[in-house]
């Protein structure tokens, strides 16, 4: 493989491989509740609602969750199977990587404080580490909407440039 010198050049690679690498996570995620009826009509988002409500879901969260998630159940876990799919198919090829990440990050964000919560005695640092699962790809989507992800064909057209 050639020795990229241009440091703009292999961090948009790197940016672009991050990019395709969490589109894939997030296209996995996404059909399997589109193409599947567990997640969306028989119950599956309602299990994991619940479950964040047993203690995982931010104090200031479970009265959303209660008294608007769970009664809208069915449309908004159409809403998630269908959001995650679609920033999954924006993000592989590189189509609107601001917006599919705009989306991701909020998505995220609303994960994390839903099943996240370590506790109300815990430590700042169990907070962090609560939340890996969750800001991690946080972070990911605010690199693609601060940074240049936005395709692989741009990178080409930087190389030819040089």
């Amino acid at each position: 493989m050639e020795q990229l010198s241009d440091p703009r050049t292999s961090n948009s690679y790197a940016l672009a491989l991050l990019r395709i690498g969490v589109g894939t996570f997030f296209l996995i995620f996404g059909q399997y509740k589109v193409f599947g009826t567990a997640f969306t009509l028989h119950g599956g988002f309602q299990f994991w609602i619940n479950k964040f409500l047993e203690g995982g879901a931010y104090p200031f969260m479970a009265p959303i969750l209660r008294g608007f998630v769970l009664p809208h159940a069915t449309s908004i876990a159409f809403l998630v199977a269908y959001g995650e799919l679609a920033i999954g198919l924006a993000l592989v090829p590189g189509f609107l990587v601001r917006a599919a990440s705009s989306c991701g990050l909020l998505f995220m964000v609303t994960l994390l404080f839903s099943s996240d919560y370590p506790g109300a005695g815990a430590p700042l640092w169990q907070y962090f580490g609560a939340s890996l699962s969750h800001s991690v790809f946080a972070l990911c989507f605010a690199a693609f909407l601060v940074g240049r992800a936005d395709s692989v064909w741009s990178i080409a057209t930087l190389r030819k440039n040089r």
